[in-house]
C-alpha cells in the first residue's frame, strides 16, 4: 500500500524524466518461538518514466520493501532520495548500509510486543 508519494520532474535535452518516489506500507510475518507474529513495516518504491516528445518510451521501478517498522526512519530514508533525484537503478546502492542497520528494528519491534 502506497502512503505517501513524492513527485518531481528533470527535463534532459529532449526527453522528460519524471520520478515517482513511493513510502509503502505492509506488512512481514516473523517467526517468534512456536508460532509467527505479524509486524508492520515500510519500504521504499521509485519509478522513473522516460518521456520523448510527449510519449513515454520507457519506465525504471525498483522497490525495498520492509526496511524498518519505523515508518519516520523510512521516511526520511524516502526524503533522502528525493533530494538528491536518485534513479531507481541506484536505489540498492543508496540505501545498501540503511538497510543493513535498520533491520534491527524488527528485533526491537519484537521486544517491544513480548
Amino acid at each position: 500500500m502506497v502512503v505517501e508519494n513524492l513527485v518531481r520532474t528533470e527535463n534532459v535535452e529532449k526527453i522528460r524524466y519524471n520520478y515517482f518516489y513511493r513510502l509503502l506500507k505492509g506488512k512481514i510475518s516473523i517467526p517468534c518461538e512456536i508460532d509467527a507474529i505479524e509486524v508492520q513495516s515500510y519500504g521504499i518504491e521509485i519509478e522513473r518514466q522516460d518521456i520523448l516528445n510527449g510519449e513515454l518510451v520507457n519506465i525504471e521501478r525498483d522497490c525495498v520493501e520492509n526496511i524498518s517498522p519505523d515508518r519516520n526512519k523510512v521516511h526520511n530514508l524516502l526524503q533522502l532520495l528525493y533530494d538528491h533525484a536518485v534513479s531507481p537503478i541506484h536505489l540498492i546502492e543508496v540505501l545498501g548500509e540503511y538497510i543493513d542497520e535498520y533491520i534491527i528494528d524488527f528485533d526491537r519491534e519484537l521486544s517491544c510486543m513480548a
